[in-house]
This record gives C-alpha cells, sequence and structure tokens, in this order.
C-alpha cells in the first residue's frame, strides 16, 4: 500500500487520518529512527536494543487544556551505560588513573617480545644504490578496495606477492602482440550477446530508470519487475516504427534537460555495467583498433546512424531507438587519429577518454580565405602580427588554443585568458607578448592591416588594470613583465629622447604637460594653484570616481587612483629587481611627473619613494663599474634617476626648492660635476648621461633662481669644459652625447647670467605671486662677467662648420646655445645701472664686427632660411597628424622611430639656430638702436619672405595634437622674433619697408595661433605690431583712394562724400591707438596667465613659478577675434536685456566696426578662417545690442560700407547658413531674434531691412522664410526698402522657383489678404508673385497630386479675385526688373499655355469672368 504525499490545502486532521490508515496497514516504515548514546555512535544499527513502543500522538489522550508554563526542574549529568559513577572513589585517585601526560605513557611502555620472530637480511643487489623504481613496473598489483594507494604501497604489496609465491587472481595481463597504433577496446562476451538475440527480451534485461526506492522493501523488488514486465510486453506488442513514432511524440513532450539527464543517467549505467563485466571475466579477448579506424568502442559504433542498424540485424529494438535518438540529437564525431598509441603503462591511462585525446591528434588543414570577411587577428610571441594565411610549424608553440586550431599565432582574448593562468611562466609570457603587440602598435608596425585602434581595444578590454593587478604578484617574472608592459604602455618610444634634445633650444626647458586636453568636469587651471596643499586638493566628483572612469578619460589618473606609486616603491625597496625593471620603473616615474603638477606632486610624496631612488641610485660612492652588462643597479649611480629629479622640479618651483633641501641633491651635483665623465668610474656612455643630467637638474634649479651658492664652489669646473671646447671640436668625429653635455652646460650658465640680473620681485598683489619666493639670487654679476669670451670663442669655433652640413648636423645644440648665452648676456649686461654704458654698446658693435656680419653674409644661412617651408608645421600639416594608435586619454607626442629629417625636431631642422640668431639679434637692436640699419638685412632673405607668404596663405591649421602644440610652439617664437624686429625696425626707419604689409598680415595671423603660455607675446603683438600705423602701408600709398574707386566701380554711384569707404578708412587709420586701447581691454589674457608668461620670457627668474606650461586645449585667442569685443557687447545686453546701455557701447561698437573695415578692405586673407556666414551673424549683432545703436550715423555708415563688402559676389556665393556657427546654436534662432527686434525697433529702416533680406535668398533653407511668412507676418509692413537699394540682385530671390507647398500657400495668402503690399515691401512683394506666378502655370508631370490639387484651387482663386491689380501681376507676370516700379515686367497678351490651363477651369469659373486677355 503505497499513501500519497500531502497535498496543499489538506490540514492537519488530515496527516493524522493517514497515520492511522498506515499504523492500521501495520506496514514497515521507510525510516527508522535509532537513538544511540554519543559515546557509541559507531554501533551497527542491528545491534541497537530493539524499540517496544513508538512514538503516537493520539487525539483522544490530549487534555483539553494546555499544560502550565511552570519552569523545568534542573537537569542532572546521567551516566554512561557501562560507566556508573561511584561515589566512594578518591577524586585524586580518579585524576592519576585519567593521567595523559608523557611520563605516565612512558611508564607504561612494554616490550614486544621477537623471540619467535624470523629475521631476513637483505639480498645484496652488487650496486652501490637501490635500483631506480620506474612507474612501468607497477601495473600488476590492484589496490585494495579501502581506497587509493600510493606507487610506494603497491611496490611492496607486489614484492611481498612474489616473495610469498602467491599469484594474484585480480592481476590483468595486456596483450603483447598489440600492434603500434592500436588501441585495445573489449567486447562483449557471448553470453551478453546471447540476452540480444530475438526471444530474449529484446536485451532488456533490468530496467535503467524505476529502482524502487520509495516503496516497502519486501514489495519494492516485486514491484519493480511487474512494471519491467508490463513495459517489455507492450513493446514487444508493437511495431518498431510505432515505438519510434512514440519515442519522437515523448522527447516532443518532456523538457530538453530531463531528456538529457536520462542519457547521462543510462550512460552511467552501461559504463558501470561495463567494468563490472570486465571483472567477472579477465580473460575475455579484446578487439584491435588500428589508427585509421576511429577510435571508439564496438557498440558505440553498432549505434551510430540507421545504416549501421541495417547491416547488423541481431541489433535490438531498443539499441536501434538509441541510436535513432542520438543520430538526431548529437553531431556526428568524427575519426580520431592519434600520433601516438595509448597504452595502460602510462600514468592514469588505466581508462582511456577519447574525448580528452582529440588534441592530440594532427592540426586540421588550412583554410584559404576567398572572401574579404574580417578574420581574428593573431600575434606571435614576439608580437608581429601573423598574416590569416601563413602556415607555421607547430614546434614554434604557436597553435595551441582551441580556437582555430589549424591558424598560427595568438589572439587578444587569448592571451588575456593566459594572464590568469596557474603558472607563472604562462603569465609572464603572455604580459611579454602584450608588451610587444603594443610596442609594435605604437610604432605603426600595423598600420592599416588591422580594423580599429589595438590600444583602445586593450584599455577597453582593461589592460591597464590587468597590469596593475600583474604589479601585485608574488613572482618576479611576472613583475618584471608587467613593469615592462607598464612603461611600454605609457612611455611613447620617441618622447623622452625629443624632450631631451630640445633641453638647450630657445625656452626649450618649458614643455607643455603630457595629460589629456578634453578633460570632463573639471577645468585644472596650474598657473593659480600652484602651492601643493592647493595640487592636493581635489574635485568631489573626482574623489567619489572609481579608476575606470578616470582612466577612460586620463589614464594616468586612473593608474594613480590605484596606489600604483606605493606598489613601485615596495617593488624598488624590498624586492631589488635587476637593472632593466630598475629603469623600467624609472621610466614610467618619470611619464607621470610630465603628466601634471598634481602627478609630480604626488611622486614626491609618496612615502620613502624618493628616499630610496636618492640613495640606492644616486649615491655618493659606489664601487667601480666596467663596460658590459650591470648585475645590479643598486648603490650605483643612474642618470634615469637623475632625469626624474630633473623632470620632477620643472614642475614647480616649489617641488624644486624641496628637492635640493630635503634629499641633499647640492652633494650629489657636486659630487657628479665635479669629475670628468670618464673618471667617475662608470661606463662612458652611463658617464656622459649622468654628467649631462646633473647639468640639467641644475640648470632647472637656476630657472628659479636656485642653486647659485654651488657656482661658486664648481666655478673652476664648470670653465674646463668651455677651455676645452674647441680641442674637442677640432676633434673627429664629435660624439653627439658629448655635445648634450656641453650644450647643457650652456643652458645652466645662460640660466645663472639671467639669475645674476634678476632684481627681487615688487611685494605679492595677488594669489598667483602670493607662492613665489623672493629670496634674491646668490649669483652676482662679477661672478658671471668672465664666460663671455669663452663661450664667444666656442661660437666662432662652431660657425667655420656652418658650410659642412654633415658636421654641423653633428654638433646638435651647441651652437644654438651659444647664441642663446650671448642674448642673455648681453641683456643682463644692459640692465647693469652701475656699469658704463659705452662699454656694452662697443662691445655688441664688435661683435657685429666679428661674427654676424660674416655669419649674414654666407651662403649657408640663406640655405637655412630656405629650408624653413620644408620643415615648417605650418606648411606641411599632414607632418602633424594624429598616429593611427593616439588616444585621448593617453598623450603621447608620437615621435616613434624618431623625426624626419626634415622636421622641426629633426637633423636638418634650421629653427633652433635662427630662433636663437633672432633671439641675439632682438637683443643687440633694443640695447643698441645704431645696429638697426645693418641687421635689417635679416628680414629680406628671400628664403624667409617665401616662408611668410605661405604662412598667411589661406589654408586650414595644422590639427592641434600634443606633437603639433609642442612643434608650432617652436615656430611660434621664430615668428614672433621676426615680426618682433621688423617693429623695432619699422620704428626706427622712416621709409616703410616693402615686406611691411606681409608683416602685418603674419603678425595677425599669429595672434590667432598663439597657445596657451604664450599670453606675454600675444600682448607684446597687440601693443606693438598690429595695430601700429607703421605695419598699415596703403593708408599712406593710396589705399582709400583705391577703396573708392573699387566701388565706384561695382556699385555704380559715389553717394555720400563722408560714406564713403575710403574717408572711413582714413578716420580708423586716424583712430588706431583707440582701436588698440578697445582691444586690450576685451582681448587681453587673463593676468595672472600673463604674469606668469611675461616672467618666463622676459628673464625675471624670481618670477617663475614653474615651467610646466598650461595644457593646450585651444588657441588663446578665437579666430573671430576682430568681433570679440561686439559679441561680449551682445552677452552682456543679453544678461541683462532692461537695463541701460553701457557708456562705451557707441564706441567700442565704432572701434570694432572700424577694425573690420581695415582688415576687410586691406588684410581679406587674415579673416579668412572666419566663414562669411559667421561674419555676417557677428554684423547682426550690432543691432541686437541695443535699441537705438543702429541709429547713430558712424555706425549706420560702418555697416552700410561693411554690408556692402559682405554682399560682394564672391563672397556671397561662399555664404552658407546651415553650417554650424561658432557660439551660436543654429542660424534660425538667430534669425527669429532678429526679425523680433526688427519688428519692435526698426522702424523701417532700410539698412536694417537689408539685413533682414539678405537671408532670405531662394539658395537658402526654407525656414528662414517660414519663420518670416508664418510666425513674423507683421515685418512685411516695415519691410520697405526699396528694389534699387537691395544689396544683392533680384535674381536670387525669384530664381529657382520655389517648391515648398507651405511657404507657397503663405506667399499667396499674404499676397490675397494684403498684408504683403508693393507699397509696403516691394522686394518680398516681387518675390511672392514671382514664385505664386510659377506655381500656378507649372507643367510639372511628375508633380504629386496633392500639388496638382493645390496649384489648380489656387489659379482658380486666382482668377476669381476681385483685386484686379493683383490679378493682373499673377496672371501676367515675365520676368523680374528692379528698375521698374514694379519690380517685374508683365506680357501684355497671356501666352498660349497659360491660356490652355486657364481653360481647364470649371466652366462656371470662366463663365463669370471669362478669359481677359
Amino acid at each position: 500500500m503505497m499513501l500519497s504525499r500531502p497535498k496543499p490545502g489538506e490540514s492537519e486532521v488530515d496527516l493524522l487520518r493517514f497515520q492511522s490508515q498506515f499504523l492500521e496497514a501495520g506496514a514497515a516504515p521507510a525510516v527508522q529512527l535509532v537513538k544511540g548514546s554519543r559515546r557509541h555512535g559507531d554501533t551497527p544499527p542491528d545491534q541497537l536494543p530493539p524499540q517496544d513502543h513508538r512514538d503516537v500522538v493520539m487525539l483522544d489522550n490530549l487534555p483539553d487544556l494546555p499544560p502550565a508554563l511552570l519552569p523545568a526542574p534542573a537537569k542532572r549529568a546521567r551516566p554512561s551505560p557501562g560507566r556508573p559513577l561511584s561515589h566512594d572513589e578518591d577524586p585524586e585517585e580518579r585524576l592519576n588513573r585519567h593521567d595523559q601526560h608523557i611520563t605516565a605513557v612512558l611508564s607504561k611502555i612494554v616490550e614486544r617480545d621477537t623471540s619467535s620472530v624470523t629475521v631476513t637480511l637483505p639480498v645484496p643487489s652488487g650496486v652501490a644504490f637501490p635500483p631506480v623504481f620506474h612507474r612501468s613496473q607497477e601495473r600488476r598489483v590492484k589496490p585494495a578496495a579501502s581506497g587509493k594507494r600510493s606507487i610506494f604501497a603497491q611496490e611492496i604489496a607486489a614484492r611481498r606477492v612474489s616473495e610469498n609465491r602467491v599469484a594474484s587472481a585480480e592481476q590483468v595481463v595486456p596483450s603483447l602482440d598489440t600492434p603500434e597504433g592500436a588501441v585495445p577496446c573489449e567486447t562483449p562476451s557471448s553470453r551478453d550477446r546471447s540476452k540480444q538475440l530475438p526471444g530474449r527480451s529484446h536485451g532488456f534485461h533490468r530496467p535503467n530508470l524505476v529502482t524502487g526506492k520509495g516503496l516497502m522493501s519486501k514489495a519494492a523488488e516485486q514491484e519493480v519487475q511487474t512494471i519491467h514486465e508490463e513495459n517489455v510486453a507492450r513493446l514487444q506488442a508493437m511495431d518498431p516504427k510505432e515505438i519510434l513514432r512514440e519515442q519522437q511524440q515523448l522527447l516532443a513532450q518532456l523538457d530538453p534537460s530531463l531528456v538529457a539527464f536520462l542519457r547521462s543517467h543510462s550512460h552511467a549505467q552501461e559504463q558501470t555495467g561495463t567494468k563490472a563485466t570486465k571483472k567477472q571475466s579477465p580473460e575475455r579477448p579484446s578487439v584491435l583498433v588500428t589508427k585509421d579506424e576511429p577510435i571508439t568502442s564496438t557498440c558505440t559504433r553498432e549505434s551510430r546512424t540507421g545504416d549501421k542498424l541495417k547491416e547488423k540485424p541481431e541489433a535490438t529494438v531498443e539499441a536501434m531507438v538509441e541510436a535513432t535518438a542520438e543520430a538526431k540529437l548529437q553531431p556526428r564525431i568524427p575519426a580520431l587519429k592519434l600520433p601516438m598509441t595509448p597504452s595502460k603503462d602510462w600514468l592514469h591511462m588505466d581508462t582511456i577518454e577519447l574525448d580528452k585525446l582529440h588534441w592530440t591528434q594532427d592540426l586540421p588543414p588550412l583554410r584559404r580565405q576567398q572572401t574579404q570577411e574580417r578574420m581574428q587577428a593573431r600575434f606571435s610571441l614576439q608580437g608581429e602580427l601573423l598574416a590569416p594565411d601563413v602556415d607555421l610549424p607547430t614546434h614554434l608553440g604557436l597553435h595551441h588554443h582551441g580556437e582555430e586550431a589549424e591558424r598560427a599565432g595568438y589572439s587578444l582574448q587569448e592571451l588575456f585568458h593566459l594572464t590568469r593562468s596557474q603558472v607563472p611562466q604562462q603569465r609572464a609570457l603572455a604580459l611579454q607578448v602584450l608588451s610587444q603587440i603594443v610596442g609594435r602598435a605604437q610604432a605603426g608596425e600595423f598600420g592599416d592591416r588591422l580594423v580599429g585602434s589595438v590600444l583602445r581595444l586593450l584599455l577597453d578590454a582593461g589592460f591597464l588594470f590587468l597590469l596593475r593587478f600583474s604589479l601585485d604578484d608574488r613572482v618576479d617574472s611576472v613583475i618584471a613583465a608587467a613593469v615592462r608592459a607598464l612603461r611600454t604602455l605609457l612611455v611613447a618610444p620617441g618622447d623622452e629622447e625629443l624632450l631631451d634634445s630640445t633641453f638647450s633650444w630657445y625656452h626649450g626647458v618649458s614643455a607643455f604637460p603630457l595629460m589629456p586636453s578634453q578633460d570632463d568636469k573639471e577645468d585644472e587651471d596650474e598657473d593659480e594653484e600652484l602651492t601643493t596643499e592647493k595640487v592636493k586638493r581635489k574635485t568631489p566628483e573626482e574623489g567619489s570616481r572609481p579608476p575606470p572612469d578616470l582612466a577612460r578619460h586620463d589614464v594616468i589618473k586612473g593608474l594613480l587612483a590605484t596606489n600604483l606609486l606605493p606598489r613601485l616603491r615596495y617593488v624598488l625597496e624590498v624586492t631589488c629587481p635587476g637593472p632593466s625593471v630598475v629603469l623600467d620603473i624609472l621610466a614610467v616615474l618619470i611619464r607621470l611627473a610630465r603628466h601634471s603638477l598634481e602627478s609630480a606632486v604626488r611622486v614626491l610624496e609618496c612615502p620613502r619613494l624618493m628616499e630610496t631612488i636618492v640613495q640606492e641610485f644616486l649615491p655618493t660612492s659606489w664601487s667601480p663599474i666596467g663596460v658590459g652588462p650591470t648585475p645590479s643597479l643598486y648603490k650605483v649611480p643612474c642618470a634615469a634617476a637623475m632625469k626624474l629629479l630633473r623632470v620632477l622640479a620643472s614642475a614647480g618651483r616649489n617641488i624644486a626648492a624641496r628637492l635640493l633641501s630635503s634629499f641633499d641633491i647640492r652633494s650629489r651635483l657636486c659630487r657628479f660635476i665635479a669629475e670628468a665623465p670618464r673618471d667617475l668610474a662608470l661606463p662612458p656612455e652611463e658617464a656622459e648621461i649622468l654628467t649631462t643630467e646633473a647639468f640639467r637638474l641644475w640648470a632647472v634649479a637656476a630657472s628659479y633662481g636656485q642653486g647659485g651658492d654651488l657656482y661658486r664652489e664648481l666655478y673652476p669646473v664648470l670653465l674646463r669644459p668651455l677651455q676645452t671646447l674647441p680641442t674637442e671640436l677640432s676633434a673627429r668625429p664629435l660624439q653627439p652625447l658629448a655635445m648634450q653635455r656641453v650644450a647643457a652646460l650652456l643652458t645652466l650658465l645662460t640660466q645663472l647670467t639671467l639669475a645674476a640680473s634678476s632684481t627681487p620681485p615688487e611685494p605679492a598683489s595677488g594669489p598667483a605671486e602670493s607662492c613665489v619666493s623672493a629670496v634674491p639670487s646668490s649669483v652676482t654679476w662679477t661672478q658671471v662677467s668672465g664666460l663671455k669670451p669663452l663661450v664667444e670663442s666656442c661660437l666662432k669655433q662652431t660657425l667655420k662648420l656652418l658650410p659642412r652640413p654633415d658636421v654641423w648636423s653633428a654638433l646638435g645644440p651647441v651652437p644654438t646655445a651659444c647664441l642663446l648665452f650671448l642674448g642673455a648676456y648681453y641683456e643682463a649686461w644692459s640692465r647693469q645701472s652701475s656699469l658704463c654704458p659705452e662699454d656694452w654698446l662697443q662691445d655688441m658693435e664688435r661683435l657685429l664686427d666679428e661674427s654676424l656680419l660674416p655669419l649674414l653674409s654666407q651662403p649657408p644661412l640663406g640655405s637655412l632660411w630656405d629650408s624653413l617651408r620644408d620643415c615648417s608645421p605650418l606648411c606641411n600639416p599632414l607632418s602633424c597628424a594624429c598616429t593611427p594608435e593616439a588616444l585621448p586619454s593617453l598623450v603621447s607626442l608620437g615621435c616613434a622611430g624618431g623625426c624626419p629629417p626634415l622636421s622641426v625636431a629633426g637633423s636638418a631642422s634650421p629653427f633652433p639656430f635662427l630662433t636663437a640668431l633672432l633671439s641675439l639679434v632682438n637683443t643687440l637692436v633694443q640695447s643698441h638702436k645704431g645696429l638697426c640699419g645693418q641687421l635689417a638685412a635679416v628680414l629680406t632673405a628671400p628664403g624667409l619672405q617665401n616662408y611668410f607668404l605661405q604662412c598667411v596663405a589661406p589654408a586650414p591649421a595644422p590639427q592641434l595634437t600634443p606633437f603639433s602644440a609642442w612643434a608650432l610652439r617652436h615656430e611660434y617664437h621664430l615668428q614672433y622674433l621676426v615680426l618682433s624686429l621688423a617693429q623695432k625696425v619699422a620704428t626706427l626707419q622712416p621709409e616703410p619697408a616693402a615686406s611691411t604689409a606681409l608683416h602685418h598680415a603674419m603678425a595677425l595671423v599669429l595672434l590667432s595661433r598663439l597657445l596657451p603660455g604664450s599670453e606675454y607675446l600675444a600682448q607684446e603683438l597687440l601693443l606693438s605690431c598690429v595695430f601700429r600705423l607703421e605695419f598699415l602701408p596703403e593708408s599712406a600709398s593710396g589705399g582709400p583712394e583705391a577703396a573708392d574707386f573699387s566701388d565706384g566701380l561695382s556699385l555704380g554711384s559715389s553717394g555720400d562724400p563722408q560714406c564713403r569707404r575710403g574717408a572711413l578708412l582714413v578716420q580708423a587709420c586716424q583712430d588706431l591707438p583707440s582701436i588698440r586701447s578697445c582691444y586690450l581691454a576685451h582681448c587681453s589674457p587673463a593676468r595672472a596667465s600673463l604674469l606668469s608668461s611675461q616672467a618666463l620670457y622676459r628673464g625675471e627668474l624670481l618670477r617663475v613659478s614653474s615651467l610646466l606650461l598650461p595644457v593646450p586645449k585651444e588657441p588663446l585667442l578665437a579666430t573671430d577675434w576682430p568681433f570679440q569685443p561686439l559679441i561680449h557687447l551682445y552677452h552682456r545686453a543679453s544678461d541683462t536685456p532692461s537695463g541701460p546701455p553701457g557708456a562705451d557701447t557707441v564706441g567700442v561698437a565704432m572701434r570694432v566696426l572700424q577694425w573690420l573695415l581695415v582688415l576687410e578692405s586691406w588684410r581679406p586673407e587674415v579673416l579668412w578662417a572666419v566663414t562669411p556666414a559667421a561674419r555676417l551673424a557677428r554684423l547682426m549683432c550690432v543691432y541686437l545690442v541695443d535699441s537705438e545703436l543702429f541709429r547713430e550715423p558712424p555706425i549706420q555708415r560702418l555697416v552700410a560700407a561693411l554690408l556692402a563688402l559682405f554682399c560682394r559676389p564672391q563672397v556671397v556665393s561662399n555664404l552658407k547658413l546651415d553650417c554650424p556657427l561658432p557660439g551660436l546654436t543654429s542660424f534660425p534662432d538667430l534669425y527669429a531674434s532678429f526679425l523680433d527686434h526688427f519688428e519692435a525697433v526698426s522702424f523701417g529702416d532700410h539698412l536694417f531691412g537689408a539685413l533682414v533680406l539678405l537671408p532670405l535668398q531662394r539658395r537658402f533653407s526654407v525656414t528662414l522664410r517660414l519663420a518670416l511668412f508664418g510666425e513674423h507676418v507683421g515685418v512685411l509692413r516695415a519691410l520697405g526698402l526699396p528694389l534699387t537699394q537691395l544689396p544683392v540682385p533680384l535674381e536670387r530671390y525669384t530664381e529657382p522657383a520655389e517648391d515648398s507647398l507651405a511657404l507657397l500657400q503663405l506667399y499667396f495668402r499674404a499676397l490675397v489678404t494684403g498684408t504683403l503690399r508693393a507699397c509696403w515691401c516691394p522686394v518680398l512683394y516681387t518675390v511672392a508673385v514671382a514664385h505664386v506666378n510659377s506655381f500656378i502655370f507649372c507643367q510639372d508631370p511628375k508633380c504629386s497630386d496633392e500639388v496638382k490639387a493645390a496649384r489648380r484651387s489656387m489659379l482658380q482663386r486666382v482668377w476669381l479675385l476681385a483685386d484686379e491689380g493683383l490679378r493682373q501681376h499673377l496672371l501676367h507676370y515675365k520676368l523680374p526688373n528692379s528698375s521698374l516700379p514694379e519690380g517685374f515686367e508683365l506680357y501684355s497678351r497671356l501666352p498660349h499655355l497659360r491660356q490652355q490651363c486657364l481653360q481647364t477651369l470649371p466652366t462656371e469659373g470662366l463663365q463669370n469672368g471669362g478669359v481677359k486677355t
């Protein structure tokens, strides 16, 4: 009897009823509860005392009331059965009896009796050591059933068996005659095969799924057998087709997961049965399966497909059903061909698992790709990109992957997976391969062979944090590979070499920070926040953002947020890695310090990081190091560590001061500079670089006016290289490292010379100057006055090598550094008020006669001027294009592979030498006005003229990238120095030079291109060149008259003499001082930035706060900077629309319009970058500033002159109002505001109306015309501009025909309702009549039915108009003609086609009026 399980909804009464039924039946319970003692928990159930009664709950015996809640009696310990407690036993004796101390144990030792034991001596082997035990000798003894036994235990058991001469019945004897490549696979025995024949229950020996579990023990087996016999009888009565059909129906109804579970259960039972059969019949024969056959079992081969079943008629119905289902649900497994023969002698190969041996078979043949589909990129172990069809041997180790096993190489996904391996060698190998892939990608080796950016893909996949996690590994090789990969990712090849080679250029000490310029939700101004406390301060958004979000916008910030610096300090301080890892870590720290001032401060303040670097890698004493690889860099001077200090010092004055005071850098500078590089007991190359970096670090400190006390101590040491330099220059060949060292020394002397002339700054008046030290420099003029003769002799020696290009390029920056030193020396000399000016004036003349004039007359100098165009980034914008792997979140200069020779930083670049020469010439002309005439020859160089002509030519500016910003800054230095010299020459010479206009155009173009950090240059251009009358030679050479003559030819009328453009230009030239004041008030940079830049360019070292320039997000001034004051007025009026206009509104607007008129007339190429649409929008702002401003007569005349220039045919043709405009959401929005303002305050002003009509031309967007005729119809009443004053031809409004049905209907409604009349708005009346006439008589057969219906309806309404004049105009319109009063010509008689169109109207319409001609 089986009782059903309780169902939902049944109560306790039902459960008690089920219990009563169960007790009445007297059945045995399925579960037996046993209550045993804790001490005898292992007692078998059959030895437990029998249970006499059952715990049965009876409803009748329950009391009516619940029991009282009384406290239970205290429990007492109950003795265990068999161990009663004795109340008379002494507790001390009891403790002694149970004492487990070691003394008690040792006192009870009883020696075993060995008198009867046989002692067996070991058998002599004849060898010194026991024979080596091999695994192949152990395969005979079966382990005991108790569990798994070790190899040693199995060997001992085998020896005991052999010694006792006992034959093991369980020994398995393998076949000795197995051929090569065969796998033994056992077949069913004869008894098993007999059970599969017909009449033997069709192979159903026992049920597979029904086990009887849960039934009563006595009836379970019988019930299961009964169910099995019923199933077998039903299957015997069914046809095989019916069985298959029922099976398919059952499989369709069951859950797929349940089907999979049943199949796995069946397979498990089959494997268990096979093993049991093997145990019962050990001598059963085996079947050999050779390599040429699939290695599968016989039963599997018999049940693969239906064809196999047809060949073996003895297969049962059950096997056929199962085989058919397997063929439908499982794919066919290909034949497995192994390259070796599996043997049972192998370790853990007792059971051959064929699925796990697939990897040992031969690779499939390489598929040749016939399509252009994209394939997964695969790389070699050296990071090389492998072609999809490359066939490489397998011994290279490039085929160990699952996907596309036939293709060699590893994908990025597989390499990422390998970095998580448990094997350290695999993790290190994966990191090394990824590092090489990154390096090759940055070098541009992949080019167009890959779709997308490899670096961007890696960073999106989390490569940055994978490296960070790998740094926390405990294996040194993995840490080394992670550090190298991190260096490869962060430090772009060539960047540091470029910055180091240009250190001695004109202001080459300063550099832009390598941080992203697109900074979201953050605007850092490092000029305003220079103290450490302000640098540490973070915005709430940055502090709460996780590292992945930070790394998405800035990789360096994301890394610093992961505590990278403490981990690098730990690696350096604790693990003490090898030289390559140390150099990689120092390179990473240098890159972090170049990121920003904040990053440099974090590197400096990382606990024990800088102390470890200074103590371990910049010691003052060390053991001599020979040539060759160094086993360790610890306690050995390292040039990279000195460079790290120099880069940190460049970030700010405070950092430099802390380095000099807190880390004892002064003593280390003395140690490395006092001795010559060859005497430092270091490898020659390392010694040269170390000395060079020491000079550079001192030069950076001297740029802040610090480190001057070392000059007195090392003065003889500094003079020694200068004295030996001429001798070194005469030697061949020149050593590049030695030239870099000499250039660094000259840069140091330049900064020390400027420090000797610096005066203490005035008391701080703002936050920008509050943190700048006011301590005067300890270097005096007397200490540096003797340096000039030595440097001048070096310059003369280098200038002799100018005609030899190969030797000249080998000199590097030495000639540049000599010129810069002389310029700084003469500038400092001229500042010495206590000295006689006659001395330095005569010395300048001597330098001019002996060195400069011979230099200016040399032909090689002319070739340098000629090569400016070839090396200029402005003239070659593609040279500054971004690399394919450039990432906005990881800034690099992109100088992989070095710079080409013809580039700004190339070996053949003329920019460093010519810039230094111009700097010296400007200094001489500034101090000695009498030298101006002789040095003006520099401006007449043909190469320079051609270079300026190409720079001012209309051309798109190069894209602002990190490298282009760096290169353009140095190019702008040369241009500014040329313009500064031109300004001095123009001031001193009465006659303007022929190139004055070119220089003025160059000054205007340069002003709109200068980058952040050059605020002082922009200010000087505004003060000197831009608004100087000397740079406008047209004002004195007939320029105004030529403008009037041009207007007379184009406009055909002279008009009021005061309104002529010539008179306006003359007045603008007279008002240039006022115009300059206006622009200085609106276009000058911020005061803090201006003071910082001024201190840097004027050599005021005590005011320099940092050598790190602002981030070059965009140029200082916008491209449309001439309109900037006008835009300020517009924004001020928009912020306070109801307030009174400013007192200077009319003056500012008039000055801006005057300057725009000058530029449009004489410098149109300067405004080429401002589109005509932007110019028109800026001019419309004049009317939106104030309701009365446009009525002022000067404003009226200037706007009319500018509008006439904007409406020239060549300008109007390029007018595009649908393009994006800077500072505006869209032109339609501005035009809607313009219409509102016109409707409110214009009072029919004709000039205002001309600006309203200009955007309504037919080729512009229909949105503008719909805005006027749909939302601002009232404008038509005041738009009374005569046709003769229209600034553009009328045909631009009437041609081509209008195709907007909505606008045509608005035209017709305005005409019919009388809103649009010829006397009110003659221009738009003509336009509306022309388009309505063209629409109603259009013969286009391709138009839609809606348009046809609207045309027919409009034509009928025109014919029925009561206004005879309007009907006559609409029907007889011919051509536009602005000379006629109506504005158009009329047909005297309707053409034949129009008459035909009228005849198609309904009959009643024609009867009302007939066809009138």
